[in-house]
């Protein structure tokens, strides 16, 4: 990986768009009936699985609704089966954007996100035309509150990580896909608390975007996707130019 967005940091300190996400019990609900389904219903060998209902909790989801949204996932409950699907889409300058989703209804969730691109002159793209700018990669998010950044990196090149990257006050730590378990459970048996866990699409390169109107528009998009009820993530290939930053 070449670079990480400066803005993508920027706006994770901020929170504020996470803010409006937690208050969206569908979209939390999916979540952990993604990770129920893919890892079981246990959440002490099911990472993924305690990581939603955590921000189940944060988002005030009733102790009820986090238990039947796990038996959904594993099938103990009926109901429409919430599929995974990924949508790749070509922003303004040319720039990529993969959007994750969890639904129950892609006749739903499709037209959301072709609207809320439209609206910002945005589109969707055929299957692998924006997806080959990406790597799919393991990432921990390490709290460094206790620790020593340099020490920490050297404990996860130990377990096996690819890369690193700063996140706000904490780091990102990148691995193979196939070995994020592995290297999570080294880091936690080290002491290492683990805050953010899961499979994410890095880009290759970044594009800088030094138009003010064209950022706008970019920003505005990201975090209109982000507040769709079925969306449960947007990477993007681009980064604002710190001028506009400031």
């Amino acid at each position: 990986m070449s670079g990480h967005s400066k803005w993508s940091k920027i706006k994770r300190a901020k929170g504020a768009s996470d803010v409006k996400r937690s208050a969206s019990f569908s979209k939390l609900a999916n979540a952990i009936i993604v990770a129920a389904k893919n890892g079981g219903g246990n959440p002490d060998s099911n990472f993924s699985l305690k990581m939603a209902m955590d921000k189940a909790r944060v988002g005030l989801m009733p102790k009820d609704n986090i238990e039947r949204a796990i038996k959904r996932g594993t099938g103990e409950l009926g109901g429409a089966v919430v599929e995974e699907a990924l949508y790749e889409a070509i922003g303004p300058d040319g720039t990529g954007i993969l959007i994750e989703a969890a639904t129950d209804n892609k006749n739903r969730t499709t037209p959301d996100i072709k609207n809320t691109l439209n609206k910002f002159n945005a589109k969707f793209a055929s299957a692998g035309a924006v997806a080959y700018q990406f790597n799919k990669l393991g990432k921990i998010v390490v709290d460094l509150t206790n620790h020593d950044r340099e020490e920490v990196e050297l404990m996860a090149i130990d377990a096996g990580s690819e890369d690193f990257a700063e996140y706000d006050e904490d780091l990102a730590i990148f691995t193979k896909p196939t070995e994020l378990d592995q290297v999570r459970k080294s880091l936690e048996a080290q002491g290492l608390v683990i805050k953010e866990v899961g499979l994410s699409w890095e880009p290759k390169d970044l594009i800088t975007i030094e138009n003010k109107d064209v950022a706008d528009k970019l920003m505005n998009l990201v975090e209109t996707l982000e507040e769709l009820d079925d969306v449960t993530a947007v990477h993007i290939n681009f980064d604002i130019h710190e001028k506009l930053l400031d």
